[in-house]
């Protein structure tokens, strides 16, 4: 099938949350627009460290996870980020993997934004078509 990419808007959700409360103006957000590789055997977002400090999350735990080679890590769990892809959206929390410099969006985003891989097209594409799912403003 070839590997899949798609071009993402992170937001740090609960910058997104004070801005909506007026304690913040829009333009405060902390948010960084990625080219990630979809990835359905990752179970959620992975970014690098670069990436978590743009957006200023802090961590809220430690996972040790098994990575794609076999190995394991032990690697940091982020506060809530806004994943955007075109008009859908979710809020889940992130793994910071070391030495990667690649943002991988796993499987548990996609279900939530009810996305598939498509193989003919190596794209995503909407489980249930390309309706609206979710407006976002």
């Amino acid at each position: 099938m070839g590997l899949v990419y798609a071009d993402i808007m992170l937001k740090n959700a609960i910058d997104v949350g004070t801005a909506k409360r007026g304690y913040i103006k829009q333009k405060e957000i902390r948010q960084v627009m990625a080219t990630a590789m979809v990835d359905t055997g990752a179970g959620t977002l992975i970014i690098n460290e670069e990436v978590r400090q743009k957006l200023g999350l802090d961590i809220i735990g430690l996972r040790f996870v098994t990575l794609g080679n076999n190995t394991k890590e032990k690697c940091k769990v982020t506060e809530p980020v806004q994943i955007q892809w075109n008009d859908r959206l979710c809020n889940c929390s992130a793994l910071v993997v070391p030495g990667t410099d690649e943002v991988l969006l796993g499987a548990i985003p996609l279900e939530d934004m009810d996305l598939m891989v498509n193989p003919a097209g190596r794209n995503l594409v909407g489980v249930h078509g390309d309706d609206v799912v979710c407006m976002v403003k």
